[in-house]
């Protein structure tokens, strides 16, 4: 783990949380050790002094310590206890007190009465402006200034929610304008949806950051920078109480699931999302890619991902038609 932190910690729960569940998904891995920089072993240890839970002022910053911190160390629920090893600069995984292999509890969505339109509005509007100023995605120090929220009907019966966004949502502020984002138009078109009446978001609301001179180069979010946005995802998704989700890509499904996927193992089935369906499907940036292994590879991943929006359309109580049915398939 090589991202060093910066400012000075106020609240160091997040970053521990966030810490403890990327060193989980790291030992059920096989990993044992993740390797830091020297400024975020420090940083680590300014956190490990504090007492997760409360607000503390920024202490002077000490010198560094030539042996591992001897506090005791952070543990997730599933019992993995981290530890500092200053000669390797390396955090230990204790693995062997870890439980065996579970999914992670996600609570469902509160039982609140429904907001009308003008209130989820104004929620989301709160909400955004909240995600904007997150004190644990700056903490992290990999993601870059500009926050990109969300777009479409806060009543939105689907909501579709991608990685993080890319060059060009960074600079229209909006989710999927990109090629991806027009290949996503056609799809809903295809099952009879404006863009404007579902609702789209990212599990990572940051674009994140590869180098000083970045341009127009993007990378998937790592699970602790999804980590660090996932609670306003959440209050959307109390907000908005869509009837069903979309999760395009592994990435995205990863970030909702709280635990690693891939596309493949899971698509075509409702899974649960904090009480709601939830669809895992391909990216579309994915099936653009697949283009260049010529049309037949291409039309095979379009029909998959077109196989799970029709279940999508189902679930959703729209009209499932012949011509719908017979979408990418081989021409007889």
């Amino acid at each position: 783990m090589s991202d060093a932190i910066s400012e000075p910690i106020l609240h160091p729960l997040p970053a521990l949380q966030v810490l403890a569940e990327y060193l989980e998904v790291q030992a059920r891995s096989g990993k044992s050790r993740v390797f830091m920089r020297p400024e975020a072993r420090e940083a680590l240890r300014e956190i490990c002094r504090m007492k997760p839970g409360r607000a503390h002022r920024a202490a002077p910053a000490s010198k560094p310590h030539a042996s591992p911190v001897s506090s005791t160390p952070p543990a997730t629920e599933q019992g993995a206890v981290v530890s500092l090893d200053a000669k390797s600069a390396s955090v230990v995984v204790t693995r062997s007190v870890l439980a065996p292999v579970r999914s992670v509890s996600v609570p469902t969505l509160p039982q609140t009465p429904p907001l009308s339109r003008e209130e989820r509005m104004a929620a989301l509007d709160a909400l955004a402006k909240r995600a904007a100023d997150s004190p644990a995605a700056k903490a992290l120090g990999t993601l870059r200034e500009r926050m990109v929220f969300s777009t479409g009907d806060p009543e939105a019966g689907l909501m579709l929610v991608g990685e993080a966004p890319g060059a060009q949502e960074e600079q229209m502020g909006e989710p999927f304008v990109g090629p991806a984002g027009q290949l996503l138009d056609r799809i809903l078109k295809a099952m009879g949806l404006e863009r404007s009446a579902v609702y789209i978001s990212n599990v990572c609301k940051f674009r994140p950051s590869t180098s000083a001179d970045q341009g127009t180069k993007n990378r998937k979010p790592t699970l602790p920078e999804m980590l660090s946005c996932l609670e306003y995802v959440h209050e959307e998704l109390a907000i908005v109480r869509p009837r069903a989700i979309v999760a395009l890509g592994a990435t995205a499904a990863e970030g909702l699931l709280q635990r690693p996927v891939t596309v493949g193992s899971v698509r075509g089935r409702w899974l649960d999302c904090r009480g709601v369906p939830l669809m895992v499907t391909y990216h579309p940036s994915y099936l653009l890619h697949r283009e260049a292994d010529g049309p037949v590879a291409a039309q095979a991943e379009k029909r998959k991902c077109w196989e799970d929006m029709l279940k999508v359309m189902e679930q959703m109580g729209l009209p499932v038609s012949a011509k719908h049915q017979a979408y990418f398939l081989p021409k007889s």
